[in-house]
Formats: structure tokens, sequence, C-alpha cells
């Protein structure tokens, strides 16, 4: 699997688990960091937790384990770091806030209008 497929997978999962206003950004011609970020909201501290515990179940079943978990106890952000993917579950509160999606426009926005629901 690409990371391009990896990222579009996540995002089906999140999808699939009812997340909001996900975004997949290309990251890889302006950052080290990664090659892609996935930027989902829950719309509870619950199911911000439940997103980020989809994702590990079903990624880790497709043979990709996480490499690190930021903020799990938080609740309001939790990032998993599939090293050339890094994946943002917010709180609403959190997204706004932290506006990921505005730090990172210079990266392209990849279409998954096709695998979301």
């Amino acid at each position: 699997m690409t990371t391009l497929e990896q990222a579009k997978e996540i995002a089906r999962i999140l999808s699939e688990h009812k997340g909001l206003d996900i975004n997949v950004i290309k990251i890889d011609d302006i950052s080290v960091l990664a090659d892609f970020m996935v930027i989902c909201t829950g719309n509870s501290s619950t199911h911000v937790k439940s997103l980020a515990d989809y994702v590990e179940d079903e990624m880790d079943k497709k043979g990709y384990s996480v490499s690190h978990i930021e903020g799990y106890r938080s609740n309001t952000w939790i990032l998993l770091d599939y090293v050339d993917v890094i994946v943002h579950v917010f709180s609403d509160e959190s997204r706004k806030y932290y506006d990921l999606d505005r730090l990172w426009e210079d990266g392209e926005i990849v279409d998954i209008s096709n695998i979301i629901e």
C-alpha cells in the first residue's frame, strides 16, 4: 500500500465512523515530517477517542502499526503517527484553535470525495 493509499484508507475509516470535515493534505513537497496529513473532527471527546481507536485498530489489521500516539488522554486532539502519514483527530474547538488546515495550506489537498460518505 502506498502512502497515498494509506492516507485514503485512514480517511475512509474515519468517514465510516462518522468523522467530520476530513481532509487529506499532501505535504511531502513542503515538509520532511511526513508525506500526508489526515485531519478530522469528532463531535465529542468520546467520539475523538473512538475515532483514533478505530483508525489504530483497522490499520493494525492491515499490517500498519502506529509508530507514536500523542494526546490520547486529552480527548480534544489525538495525533497518530504512521511515519509517512500523520493523523490528527480533533474536537471542533481544538481544530478551530490550532487551525492546521490553514497552517498546511501550502500543501496539496487530496480529493477524497469518492471514498468518504
